[in-house]
């Protein structure tokens, strides 16, 4: 199973993300970021990532990149914890000057 939806409100844009981020997922998934960067006008884009169940590694390439582009996340498993916490500590191994 896997589900985007998104909620707007008038000052954020957020990206709930829920299922199993597997296989052709991503690919969907990454669609629909880009979507919803496309579209929204200004305000704060979030990605929810709190009702993910199973991350595969190309989920996790797909995260690490919007992390590179400033992604802002939400989770609240101990799951999204880890990988976002693993991905953060990557992104910062592979900044310059660090």
């Amino acid at each position: 199973m896997f589900k985007i939806s998104i909620i707007d409100t008038p000052s954020q844009r957020t990206l709930v993300v829920e299922g199993t981020l597997v296989g052709a997922w991503v690919d969907e998934f990454c669609t629909a970021w880009k979507h919803a960067c496309n579209e929204r006008g200004g305000r704060k884009l979030v990605v929810d990532l709190r009702n993910l169940t199973t991350i595969s590694l190309e989920g996790e390439n797909a995260i690490f990149e919007l992390i590179k582009e400033g992604a802002n996340f939400s989770c609240g498993n101990v799951l999204t914890n880890y990988v976002l916490k693993q991905l953060a500590m990557k992104k910062q191994r592979e900044s310059p000057g660090s």
